[in-house]
């Protein structure tokens, strides 16, 4: 699919199912990973993962659409627009927009923590993507002292 197609496409489904035109930009983002697209609040545009249509379909791929057509409308017209309002939330439902998208085969969602240190004396684990100088720190909860596991 094309960058043409899919402004086609975002264009049709936002008339279809939300009878709103999309005036903006839809594209391709092929540094997504772990969301399977996202609207730009500032540009308005929507940017799509392409390895969402690519591993699971069109079905998807509309899905997704609708997801993020339901922030742009609700954004535009001044309404609740993230994910916890209840405008949003009943939009989703009535236009059928997933709530989240499929997980990427290779894309593996990891703790980004990398150290991990323990207090000798209450057994307290901190876990830090920074190393810390275990001579300069102590535990926050008894003051004791740190050691790297």
């Amino acid at each position: 699919m094309t960058e043409k197609e899919l402004q086609r496409l975002v264009e049709h489904v936002s008339l279809e199912k939300f009878g709103w035109p999309f005036k903006h930009r839809a594209s391709f983002n092929n540094r997504l990973r772990t969301t399977g697209g996202r609207y730009l609040l500032r540009s308005h545009n929507i940017e799509i993962n392409p390895k969402q249509l690519l591993y699971y379909g069109a079905e998807t791929l509309v899905g997704i659409i609708k997801h993020e057509l339901c922030h742009y409308h609700l954004h535009l017209q001044g309404r609740g627009y993230q994910h916890r309002d209840q405008d949003f939330k009943r939009l989703m439902e009535k236009v059928g927009a997933p709530r989240f998208c499929e997980v990427v085969p290779g894309t593996v969602r990891t703790s980004s923590a990398i150290h991990r240190y323990q207090c000798e004396n209450c057994s307290l684990v901190y876990k830090r993507k920074r190393k810390l100088d275990v001579r300069k720190y102590v535990c926050g909860k008894c003051k004791g002292k740190l050691k790297k596991i």
